[in-house]
């Protein structure tokens, strides 16, 4: 049986000052539930991964993302499902970034980051980010 393919395009969202990142926590029932993860979720079909991060962003943590910047693209494959990635450095928005669908959240250093449990998928964009911080 062929596994199924999800694609998901995600934000990581930096504050004005570029040194701390917007992460929340997923419902404990998610799939890869109490692991911190940045914002995002599915493409749509007929969407492209820009347009479903502006989207996601704006459900899920009330943000209106004005610059954007293709970070990386990555395929984890897990024993259930198996991901396709688009991950964004957001540098610029509008709004209060919060928790909108009652998920925990919080603003965190970008050297901090490793103390957080991410899913698996996460590592190698943890490990670029953690240059990010020493530039």
């Amino acid at each position: 049986m062929e596994k199924k393919q999800v694609w998901i395009s995600a934000g990581i969202i930096l504050n004005a000052e570029q040194d701390k990142v917007f992460i929340t926590q997923r419902a404990a029932k998610a799939h890869k539930g109490g692991f911190w993860e940045f914002a995002g979720g599915k493409v749509e079909v007929g969407e492209t991964a820009e347009q479903a991060v502006i989207r996601e962003l704006h459900e899920e943590v009330g943000i209106q993302a004005t610059k954007l910047e293709h970070f990386m693209a990555l395929e984890h494959d897990y024993p259930e499902k198996s991901l396709k990635f688009d991950f964004f450095l957001v540098r610029a928005f509008e709004g209060k970034a919060y928790g909108k669908e009652g998920q925990p959240s919080e603003w965190v250093r970008l050297k901090e980051l490793t103390n957080y449990a991410f899913p698996e998928a996460n590592e190698v964009v943890l490990q670029k980010l953690a240059t990010l911080s020493e530039a």
